[in-house]
């Protein structure tokens, strides 16, 4: 006779059952059983008490077992519920505070999720009202509108059977938190609080938000409670949900805990204890911003996490500009026992990305049951906190494993136990998609009509073109691919084509950049005809609307003005004049340049026939802007920089990887070996070469070179060396070079760098993505009033350097030789 078992999970260890019932009749009769009871005993105890309660014919049940009787004793068999679970991570281009499209891209995630047959869905970290609020998050409309958002997501039917694991904030007990808010049929399970802020480089959450810390003592285990707003009780009838860090046991066995972005970055990070607390299933949901060469960091982080604790890691991520310097690089990813199975694009203009994998959770608890140190200190956590299960909220009516039936038949999930081959970029790869992306999301939200670049010809200006050239190429692909979706409806927006039904897309990438992208060489007497041609041919390969024009005109009519005025006229130094003649006679071309810049920004479109205004992009790198090399208010003074963070060498190999990349961009190989020149100087015949047609060289005039320049940059900023400490750093990694060669050296780049640095506080927003950038504004924050003489700072090195003679150097060098 059939007897059809229910197996309830242990409280403290969720993978091991202590109760075992089985339905006969209405009511439904239970029989408990210790878990330690041997197979004769459990067949002998079921069999009894299956005679004693005389089941009727009707059985209804999740689980069954069999019962027979054969010449020598009964045989009972019997099959666990199931174990397979469908799980799914997003990347979602958010804008801060664009409530009404976060909350559409946040729906379309979840319908996605469910169509690929999910019961759970992570989402990133403040998706709702989108990560860049920043003091927006001491407004409270931002919290009133998350819950509007999050009301709407429950009446649209988000969470209707899929547990929905959101990020938003919330305002409890007076205090802001930086929240996990789950969801599932339309009732809030848990909101669990940020424990960890975010507070170096780009981020400061604790300006915001304050990092939660749970009771200890006799409230340890007792939740709190969050008044919900009165319109959830009246649409769903629930007035208050459980705020703490708690989590989630399913009545199917399956446990689910949470962690935020910065928590997996901590010594003591989160997902330690809930696996050893018997957490299977972790959601981190991010908002982690691109820099080169970060990825392989954070997965490096959660493979170590699963392959030393075992479970299941799901990775959430915004991805997008969402109205600031930062690009969030999505990269979604759900990671088993050390092996990622599944991983979003880090770089891409679609708005929604949902990545979905099914996984037999028996995989993780085999896993973790083969290592006993896991063993061990999962049962002496339990000990030490009487018997463990501290932290988990029972939710009797969830279930999210597959169902047992669909479990043995033909619409069984395929498990995805294949181990991806990871993609992760080359910086050079990184430095031209992140950018593009980036520059793409500024366009289309802006509401611009495309871009105005000042082409020199040079590595930096056409380091951005070639940016705008692989948006063009993402663009046109996605558009193609799909001409009614949303990047093909902005597309025709962006590009003027959005009169009349017709679907439009671009036939080509040149086709879009004819559109949108406008490039203007502005030369003067003192160019050469060398940059002149580059900047020619690399506007017809991309496509740019392009104009040559001379603005000597302009540079006269100003040394005029100022002739009239003060009776003077100044020269170059090559023809008799001071440094500081020379030096106003540079910069002047350099600032006139901005503002042609910007009269053809707003009036080309007009000159075309189009509506609208051109965003203006810099071209200044990190390194010049970390030397000051620059004139303040000339091009390097624009809208948006994409290349602001990057170094030149970097911008160098990328202009070499484009050119292998993509046919008929073979002159930014030349552009990338050509020696960079400002070409503000009148050319010098004798000294010119011909690879940069200009005898005026930059690290000439800097007095120092860009690998240098890097040296000193990431030693500044990533290292947090001032002056004495970089050369003595320096002593070592230059040990070929003379202790004075090395200090002046040094002290060059301070002087120079301090100097200059007023300009860091006017620079153009650029696209984040170095460590050492010297942005002023948002990450690099020092004063920009120095002693330019760093007094104390450079006796301390000279002294060291008297200490340490020159020939003695040499003299070990040799020997070391």
């Amino acid at each position: 006779v059939p007897l059809f078992l229910h197996y309830t999970p242990s409280p403290f260890f969720p993978h091991c059952y202590t109760t075992i019932s089985f339905t006969t009749h209405s009511p439904v009769c239970h029989h408990h059983l210790p878990a330690t009871a041997m197979a004769d005993d459990l067949i002998s105890s079921i069999a009894r008490a299956h005679i004693a309660d005389q089941p009727s014919p009707r059985r209804t049940a999740t689980a069954f077992a069999r019962a027979s009787s054969s010449s020598s004793r009964n045989i009972i068999t019997y099959s666990r519920p199931s174990t397979l679970i469908t799980l799914s991570t997003c990347n979602l281009n958010q804008w801060a505070l664009d409530f009404t499209g976060n909350l559409t891209r946040i729906l379309a995630s979840c319908t996605i999720a469910k169509s690929q047959g999910a019961t759970y869905r992570l989402g990133p970290e403040l998706e709702i009202c989108g990560y860049g609020c920043e003091d927006h998050f001491l407004e409270s409309d931002t919290f009133d509108h998350c819950w509007e958002s999050l009301l709407q997501l429950l009446e649209d039917g988000a969470t209707d059977g899929l547990m929905c694991d959101f990020g938003m904030p919330v305002l409890h007990s007076g205090v802001r938190y930086n929240c996990r808010v789950i969801c599932y049929n339309r009732e809030v399970l848990l909101i669990r609080p940020k424990t960890s802020m975010a507070d170096d480089g780009n981020y400061r959450e604790g300006r915001y938000f304050t990092a939660y810390t749970a009771p200890s003592g006799a409230y340890a285990n007792c939740p709190e409670k969050h008044l919900l707003p009165t319109t959830f009780y009246d649409k769903f009838g629930q007035r208050d949900a459980p705020f703490g860090l708690y989590h989630l046991q399913c009545a199917d066995g399956t446990t689910i805990g949470c962690e935020s972005c910065e928590e997996l970055w901590t010594p003591q990070a989160t997902h330690i204890d809930l696996a050893l607390r018997g957490v299977e299933i972790i959601g981190n949901g991010s908002g982690s911003h691109h820099e080169l060469r970060k990825l392989s960091t954070r997965m490096d982080l959660m493979i170590s996490a699963t392959r030393k604790c075992g479970g299941v890691y799901l990775y959430s991520n915004q991805r997008g500009c969402d109205g600031s310097r930062l690009y969030y690089d999505g990269c979604a990813m759900i990671v088993v026992n050390g092996r990622i199975i599944a991983q979003a694009p880090q770089f891409d203009v679609q708005d929604v990305n949902v990545v979905t994998a099914t996984i037999d959770l028996d995989d993780v608890r085999s896993y973790r049951a083969s290592h006993p140190a896991f063993g061990i200190q999962a049962a002496r956590l339990a000990t030490d906190e009487g018997g463990g299960g501290m932290y988990g909220l029972m939710c009797d009516d969830v279930r999210l494993v597959v169902d047992e039936c669909a479990a043995i038949n033909k619409n069984r999930p395929k498990v995805t136990d294949e181990a991806l081959d990871l993609k992760i970029y080359a910086p050079e790869e990184e430095c031209c998609l992140g950018p593009a992306c980036w520059l793409w999301d500024w366009l289309r939200r802006s509401g611009a009509a495309g871009f105005f670049l000042p082409l020199s010809g040079g590595a930096d200006s056409s380091s951005v073109a070639a940016i705008v050239a692989v948006m063009c190429i993402l663009v046109t692909k996605a558009a193609r691919d799909d001409p009614e979706g949303d990047v093909a409806n902005d597309c025709r927006r962006v590009c003027r084509k959005d009169e009349g039904s017709s679907l439009w897309v671009p036939s080509t990438p040149q086709d879009m950049a004819n559109c949108i992208l406008h490039t203007t060489f502005m030369g003067t007497e003192n160019s050469s005809e060398v940059t002149l041609s580059r900047a020619k041919r690399l506007g017809e390969a991309i496509g740019s609307y392009h104009l040559s024009i001379k603005i000597d005109l302009m540079v006269k009519a100003v040394l005029q003005v100022f002739q009239l005025t003060t009776g003077h006229m100044p020269r170059f130094a090559s023809r008799g004049g001071t440094m500081t003649e020379d030096l106003a006679l540079q910069n002047i071309q350099a600032r006139l340049r901005m503002v042609t810049a910007y009269l053809f920004a707003q009036l080309l479109p007009w000159v075309r026939g189009r509506s609208g205004f051109l965003l203006v992009l810099g071209s200044a790198n990190v390194d010049e802007g970390l030397r000051g090399y620059m004139t303040k208010y000339d091009c390097s003074s624009a809208d948006l920089n994409p290349i602001g963070a990057i170094s030149k060498g970097d911008l160098k190999r990328m202009l070499i990887f484009l050119t292998k990349e993509y046919p008929g961009f073979e002159v930014l190989s030349e552009i990338a070996n050509a020696p960079p020149t400002a070409e503000l100087r009148p050319i010098d015949a004798a000294t010119a070469t011909a690879e940069a047609g200009h005898s005026q060289t930059d690290e000439e005039d800097m007095g120092m070179t860009y690998e240098e320049l890097g040296y000193f940059g990431r030693l500044r900023k990533i290292s947090r060396c001032g002056p004495v400490s970089m050369f003595k750093k320096l002593m070592v990694t230059w040990n070929t070079m003379a202790p004075s060669e090395v200090a002046a050296k040094v002290k060059r780049f301070f002087y120079y760098y301090s100097v200059n640095r007023h300009k860091m506080t006017t620079i153009t927003p650029a696209y984040h993505a170095e460590a050492y950038s010297p942005d002023d504004n948002r990450f690099d924050l020092r004063q920009f009033l120095y002693n330019t003489k760093w007094t104390r700072q450079f006796a301390v090195i000279d002294e060291m350097v008297a200490n340490n003679p020159d020939e003695d150097l040499h003299d070990k060098g040799e020997k070391k030789d």
